[in-house]
């Protein structure tokens, strides 16, 4: 695997005033950014002030880029992301790893992109669960455990089954609760979940996938305000990949009741199998309420780590996983916008793919009403966590600690290249370089073309500019072999003969 490339040139991004209403850009005069902390004591009872920091990373499931209110959405409402927001960062060009939900997870686990990285796409199997990452694999929840973190996942997996080499507590997770199989995440209603290795039946949802006594959301956000309370006094690590708004669409009456009747409706009817999504007759209604809800959760989350004493050492950041499902699939066409100005959704590397929101909040250190136009996206989410943990940054990454972004200071380093790939459509690839995006698609055919987008200007990739710009399409045509490494699992054929042999891709 090659070393991280970085350059120091300002990237221009996205124009500044792109999305950023007031519920955002509230509140002015950007605070100074202090220092992280250094190693400190880890034993409990250790002042926060002297300790290190703990580190809390929710993320949405499908959630679209302009879905929140901080974003530019009006029909939905987030008051308490858009707080983080207010009280924090907001990254207006911030990129998951992959266009679903396996393989963008695998980037945010062990910091290598879908070039090097080893699952690639959604894999069922038999069992429940996926494709399990290797034994060994080295994970941002192994690192800062070894930094004297407790480490917590509440919510959805997708990167192993029990018993397998990608069970999460072989994978540096002290406790973990939720589904440890992305299949069985379809139904809000399921009749277990998992607590580690250990099955947990749900009573009163027996057979039940619209209604029951027990809404797996609810459990989840529970398990989080525990974790948080449990270990208060030390240093930790939450992660929590929250399922919202993913399908199905079911959420409890309390909260389809705010939105019920609010929009028209074009009821939903859902796909057959034991996995199918169940009908919705209020589909806008319910996609309303489920992100809402789980807004609301978060608001409970940041109430207890104040009550905690550990706001002023906590960092909280936001983000989705991939592009925004929701008005791609449902008739009836865009109502929410959940995409904003991007092309496309979940599923596809253009921008409606790829492009997520991403706010952070951690008093005093992150500067209040700020707005971020580093381009990040999910491999640099571990040599972030780490280094902002006190540690160096593992050499073995795609990725690039946005900390000085995230912090307000200078000396941010850029991507020379960021790199995504995804095996369907007949294969797909997408490199960002600067100001520019390179995309290929229908790979198999062998007779792909290689588009390229000027996303300071046309953020909507709605004109190809590669006919004026030979010299970058040779750039991105060479990045395209340089940034894969042939994987078995999940060939791209067409680019495999090409690519540099060896890596981590699957073997």
């Amino acid at each position: 695997m090659k070393p991280n490339r970085t350059f120091d040139t300002h990237n221009s991004g996205t124009p500044r005033n792109w999305l950023a209403p007031a519920a955002c850009l509230a509140v002015a005069g950007v605070a100074a950014a202090l220092v992280v902390a250094g190693p400190a004591s880890s034993q409990p009872g250790a002042k926060a002030a002297t300790r290190k920091p703990n580190l809390v990373f929710i993320m949405a499931d499908d959630l679209g880029y302009a879905d929140l209110g901080c974003y530019g959405q009006t029909k939905i409402s987030t008051p308490h992301i858009d707080r983080i927001a207010r009280e924090g960062v907001r990254f207006t060009d911030f990129y998951a790893g992959a266009p679903v939900c396996a393989p963008s997870r695998g980037t945010l686990m062990t910091g290598l992109h879908t070039g090097h990285s080893f699952v690639r796409n959604n894999r069922e199997l038999e069992v429940e669960g996926q494709i399990p990452l290797p034994e060994g694999t080295l994970t941002v929840a192994s690192l800062l455990k070894k930094q004297g973190y407790a480490t917590g996942m509440f919510g959805k997996w997708g990167l192993g089954y029990t018993g397998s080499s990608g069970e999460p507590n072989r994978l540096g997770w002290d406790s973990f609760f939720g589904y440890i199989c992305q299949r069985e995440a379809h139904s809000y209603y399921p009749d277990h979940l998992w607590r580690n290795t250990e099955k947990v039946p749900l009573d009163g949802n027996e057979g039940g996938l619209t209604t029951g006594k027990q809404y797996s959301h609810d459990l989840i956000a529970e398990e989080t305000l525990q974790f948080v309370r449990k270990n208060k006094d030390r240093p930790f690590f939450l992660y929590v990949p929250f399922t919202t708004p993913h399908l199905s669409l079911s959420v409890p009456e309390d909260s389809l009741a705010e939105y019920r009747g609010k929009f028209p409706e074009n009821p939903y009817p859902g796909t057959k199998g034991k996995f199918g999504y169940v009908p919705q007759p209020h589909p806008r209604a319910a996609y309303a309420a489920m992100i809402t809800r789980m807004d609301r959760d978060i608001g409970r989350l940041l109430d207890v780590i104040k009550q905690s004493g550990i706001d002023d050492n906590t960092l909280v950041i936001f983000t989705s996983d991939n592009g925004p499902w929701f008005d791609v699939v449902l008739p009836g066409g865009p109502f929410f916008h959940s995409a904003g100005s991007f092309r496309a959704g979940k599923g596809s590397v253009y921008e409606g793919g790829l492009r997520v929101p991403l706010v952070a909040r951690w008093p005093g250190k992150v500067p209040p009403g700020s707005e971020q136009r580093h381009a990040a996206y999910f491999p640099d989410v571990m040599p972030t966590l780490v280094e902002l943990s006190g540690a160096p940054a593992p050499s073995q990454t795609d990725g690039v600690s946005f900390a000085p972004a995230l912090l307000g200071k200078s000396g941010q380093k850029e991507h020379a290249v960021m790199y995504w790939e995804f095996p369907t459509q007949g294969g797909q690839q997408a490199v960002r370089i600067g100001r520019y995006k390179g995309v290929r698609r229908g790979i198999a055919s062998g007779k792909a073309k290689i588009e390229v987008y000027d996303l300071l200007t046309d953020v909507g990739e709605a004109t190809d500019i590669s006919a004026q710009h030979p010299e970058i399409v040779h750039q991105v045509t060479a990045l395209f072999n340089s940034e894969h490494t042939p994987s078995k699992l999940f060939p791209l054929p067409g680019v495999d003969a090409g690519a540099k042999a060896g890596g981590s891709g699957g073997d």
